[in-house]
């Protein structure tokens, strides 16, 4: 542990001045008191081996110089251990990111089904299977990020853009992609005892006449939507109208046959009642003619004015 390697370094170098100082004085006491201080500071600093802390979020690995690598982890806490005989490697199994970006300076460089070239900037989230990490150990060792996780990152990306069309890549097919490369992944990795939890394209970058041909393509697809909505508010006017006509016509129609229908009423009626011609004639006349009706067998209609003027 470091305070006890502090102190007995401490300790052997109090010891190596005293040691000094007692063969320079010829004082035994003082030469004594030096190799008892150096022997207890080595000591300490020899302890200090023999004491590992595993933090939280990690395990450690055992090396044994007689027997290998343990297969049991050490796990979080305190442990005690042989120095020199034993030796112990600790590994983060946590949550962790790897990222392969510009801003990182080692982003990956693709090509498309077309044979374009494609920028790609990734994020995969892993972590080392606490349990088996001491087989990780035997087989990669610490420096798996280098030898075995980066290139396996870089190899899925490319053989998974390779599938796609540089247009498919900012489309809605992206996210495809990226599951695809994150199933790769987990499909490689899992032998060598590394858990792939998710996989985040920042950015995929195409060509720019690419780009610019879709931006154009999709201005296309856009105002011909727009003429098409507008075809279609016409085509519905239209057969507004035509339903407003109609209506119109079945309205006049039905008018028309109300009224064709109470002429032949009245005129059955005016058939079987003639004194209602009279009757009808008398109300047609104007105001400022005065008549009489005769009760007779005959239909009469007199001037009252004539009968008047007739008696001066």
């Amino acid at each position: 542990m470091p305070f006890l390697l502090l102190i007995g370094g401490a300790l052997a170098v109090l010891g190596a001045a005293l040691l000094v100082q007692g063969i320079q004085n010829q004082a035994p006491k003082a030469r004594l008191s030096g190799v008892a201080g150096i022997l207890a500071g080595a000591a300490l600093a020899f302890l200090s081996y023999a004491f590992v802390v595993i933090p939280a979020g990690h395990v450690g690995v055992m090396f044994n110089v007689f027997g290998g690598v343990q297969d049991r982890e050490l796990t979080e806490g305190f442990h005690i251990v042989l120095p020199v005989l034993q030796q112990v490697t600790q590994y983060d199994v946590r949550q962790q990111e790897i990222t392969l970006a510009t801003s990182t300076g080692d982003q990956i460089n693709a090509r498309s089904s077309e044979g374009l070239d494609i920028g790609v900037d990734v994020t995969v989230l892993y972590q080392v299977v606490a349990s088996e990490a001491a087989a990780l150990h035997q087989d990669i060792g610490p420096s798996y990020v280098a030898i075995r996780l980066r290139p396996q990152i870089r190899t899925a990306v490319r053989d998974g853009i390779a599938n796609y069309n540089a247009a498919s890549l900012i489309s809605a097919q992206r996210a495809e992609l990226q599951r695809g490369i994150e199933v790769e992944l987990m499909t490689s990795l899992e032998p060598d005892n590394i858990r792939i939890l998710g996989v985040l394209l920042r950015d995929v970058r195409i060509p720019t006449l690419i780009t610019n041909a879709i931006e154009e393509k999709q201005a296309a697809e856009q105002q011909v939507e727009v003429e098409e909505n507008r075809r279609r508010q016409a085509e519905i006017s239209a057969q507004r109208r035509v339903i407003e006509a109609e209506g119109e016509r079945d309205a006049a129609i039905a008018r028309a046959t109300g009224e064709a229908e109470a002429l032949r009423l009245r005129a059955d009626a005016l058939r079987g009642n003639p004194d209602l011609i009279q009757l009808e004639f008398a109300q047609r006349l104007a105001p400022t003619v005065q008549t009489i009706m005769l009760p007779t067998d005959g239909n009469f209609l007199l001037d009252v004015r004539q009968l008047a003027g007739g008696a001066n």
